[in-house]
């Protein structure tokens, strides 16, 4: 079972952890990762969540999860891009676009730039089942679709899009 690390409110580990699908205690936080994968063209890869899912069942999503006792969130990103879709790309290609904090989680907001045909992806079983290029606009359409996708939105909302890793890709216009 994988176990995650607890945080203070002021992100400080406490040298505890729990089960990953146990229960957060009140007052504690732990850490999660999410990751825009955005290609040459502006779009956003999302994938579409396994229908079996607990949480958040059939929906579009950016990658991401939990972080794992011991490991930091940029090797958790790498790790979970990895998992839900096949694409390996080296921790150098990350760039943190920010942290929200949301109920109760750190969510570290990772970008990386690849262009991948939609078939060449690997989508993780029994967590993904599909996966689509998405511009702006139309990840727009899917939030104001699904108002339940609000840390999805949060990800956008307090990503820091200015930050001089991000912009310097011009290629990669967003």
């Amino acid at each position: 079972m994988e176990h995650c690390e607890l945080y203070t409110a002021s992100r400080k580990a406490t040298g505890k952890s729990i089960g990953r699908t146990e229960k957060i205690p009140k007052g504690m936080y732990v850490l999660v990762v999410g990751i825009w994968t955005i290609n040459s063209r502006g779009q956003l890869l999302l994938t579409y969540r396994h229908p079996q899912k607990p949480a958040w069942p059939s929906c579009w999503e950016n990658s991401g999860g939990a972080v794992q006792k011991g490991e930091t969130t940029l090797r958790a990103a790498r790790r979970e891009l990895r998992e839900e879709t096949g694409i390996d790309a080296p921790e150098n290609e990350f760039v943190l676009l920010g942290t929200v904090k949301e109920g109760s989680a750190f969510v570290d907001c990772f970008l990386v730039y690849k262009d991948i045909e939609l078939s060449e992806l690997v989508l993780q079983e029994g967590e993904t089942v599909d996966a689509r290029w998405a511009t702006p606009e139309e990840l727009e359409e899917i939030l104001t679709a699904h108002p339940e996708m609000e840390f999805v939105q949060l990800q956008i909302n307090y990503a820091d899009w200015e930050n001089p890793a991000v912009q310097s890709r011009a290629c990669y216009e967003v």
